[in-house]
Order: C-alpha cells, then structure tokens, then sequence
C-alpha cells in the first residue's frame, strides 16, 4: 500500500503545499459528519452533479486513478465500482480513517496521506484523477493542479472542481457573499465544537428557510437560478449542515472564475476543457497533453 505523511519530515512544513489548520479542521468535520446518515439516493444525485461530464467510456479496462482530498470517501463509493484501481488521497489521517470505513467493501482502494506537492505516483502513471472541492483550499491551486496533471497519462482525464468566484452572478450576488465572508473569517478561530454549533444554528436559520423558498418559488414557476442557497433546494437538512461547517468552518478559501480555472489548466498540462453548465460552480474537465 502506497503511504506518505503529509509532512513526512522530507521538507519543514511550511514549505509544503497545504494549510494546516484547514487539514485539521476536515479531519474534525469528516469525523462529524462521516456521511453515514446521507441517503443513498442524495448521494447519487449529487455524485451525478459532480461527475456530469466525467467521460466513463473513455478510460481503459481496469483503470488506474486518483481522487486528491478524498475525504469520507463517499465520492469512492461510487468510483470505486468502476474502476480497477483507486487511491484514495488525504492530507488528513481522520479523514482517511474514515474513507477506510466507507470503502471497506471495494478491495481496489488504497489509501495514501499526502499533501497534494508530495503525491508518491510515477510521472505520466495515472489513467484519469478528480479532485472535487480540495484545491482551493491550499496555499497554491495552481501549483496543486499541475502536480497532479503530473500525474496523468497522455491522453488521460482530469475532472476539478472549485469555488467559483460568482463570475455568472449579478453584482448583488457578490457583495452578498462577501459579507458573509466575513462572518467565515471570525468563524473559523472558534473551537470546533462551538464552531459546529454555529454552523448548525446557520443551517437552520438561513440555509434551511432560503433553500425551502427557493423550491416553493419553483414550484410556483419562477426562475430561482439567482436565488441565494437555491442549490439546496432539493437536498436534506444533513447535507446543508455539511456544507455549513464546510464553508464557514475553514481557514483557507479560495475563489475562481472560469476563464482563470481554464488558465490554470492549460498551463498545468490539460487541454480540451470543458465546463459543466450545472451547479455546482465550477467543474471543468481536461485532457493530459500528449
């Protein structure tokens, strides 16, 4: 099994391509919320969101690949079963305890804890890789991204996702955002379990409610694509309380907009990207040059 500490006393920490209080606070947020209680259903609509414009058909019989900041494992979950190999990549040593456990069942997982600048694969080694949600909350996104293109094979896919930078959102939308950017930035000093109080109190009163009325006003037949947290509409209360603490929980937070995750792709190796035009804001796909 392939294993590498996240410092692994190879370099001082500092140097190396990851935010430790962000490392650990996953560690405290995927032992929390372990994703156990997420309907497999939700799971699925989720994972198919993700993966909208992941090309399947594409990769070779019994492929071998990555997922940089696995977490909980519970995209895995869905990979695992149609791959031939699959490692599962964390900084944190309590997320992975906790991929263990989602993925005890698929003996094609391995487990591997390494910063994203510390990935122990052989150049050109990997027949596709994802990393959907880590890299904007390292130091270096770009740096991040071409290590792992690194990685792929010629020809091989890469599917990212990162916060978007509310470049497809009115002005409002923005400003909107970057106030509650300040309740994150004075959110994330507190204990953790203060913090997960807050964020639950949060997804009560403002992402339950805003949600809800997002759906009602579907229903009702108008247009909700602008509609603050109207990606939670269809989605449970264990999912919002999640994504909460996610974003108000974490010390590092990087932002996006599509022609710059589009730039920092093609300078990391990737061609022929694409976008997906569905929530959640951005994925984008790329191919290893040959």
């Amino acid at each position: 099994m392939l294993c590498m500490i996240a410092d692994g006393g190879q370099q001082p920490p500092e140097t190396l391509n990851y935010d430790a209080r962000t490392v650990e606070g996953f560690g405290h947020e995927w032992s929390r919320y372990d994703q156990t209680e997420l309907a497999e259903d939700e799971r699925q609509k989720l994972f198919a969101a993700y993966f909208k414009i992941f090309p399947w058909p594409v990769l070779p019989a019994n492929a071998v690949g990555f997922d940089l900041g696995c977490g909980t494992g519970r995209w895995d979950k869905l990979v695992a079963p149609r791959v031939g190999r699959l490692y599962c990549v964390d900084a944190s040593s309590a997320a992975l305890d906790i991929a263990r456990q989602t993925l005890a069942a698929y003996g094609n997982c391995e487990f591997v804890a390494a910063t994203v600048d510390r990935l122990p694969f052989a150049p050109a080694s990997m027949d596709f890789g994802y990393s959907l949600g880590m890299l904007h909350h390292v130091p270096d996104t770009a740096a991040g991204i071409r290590a792992c293109a690194d990685k792929l094979k010629p020809g091989a896919p890469f599917l990212l996702y990162l916060y978007y930078a509310f470049d497809n959102r009115p002005t409002w939308f923005r400003l909107l955002w970057r106030a509650s950017d300040v309740g994150r930035r004075a959110l994330y000093h507190l204990p953790f379990r203060l913090k997960c109080l807050v964020t639950e109190l949060l997804a009560l009163t403002v992402y339950w409610p805003l949600a809800r009325t997002a759906r009602l006003l579907e229903l009702l037949g108008r247009n909700v694509d602008t509609f603050p947290l109207s990606y939670y509409r269809r989605l449970s209360f264990y999912t919002m309380r999640t994504d909460a603490l996610d974003r108000f929980g974490t010390a590092l937070e990087q932002r996006f907009t599509a022609q710059q995750i589009r730039e920092m792709m093609e300078r990391a190796g990737l061609e022929r990207i694409e976008f997906s035009e569905a929530m959640p804001y951005w994925c984008a796909l790329g191919y290893k040059k040959a």
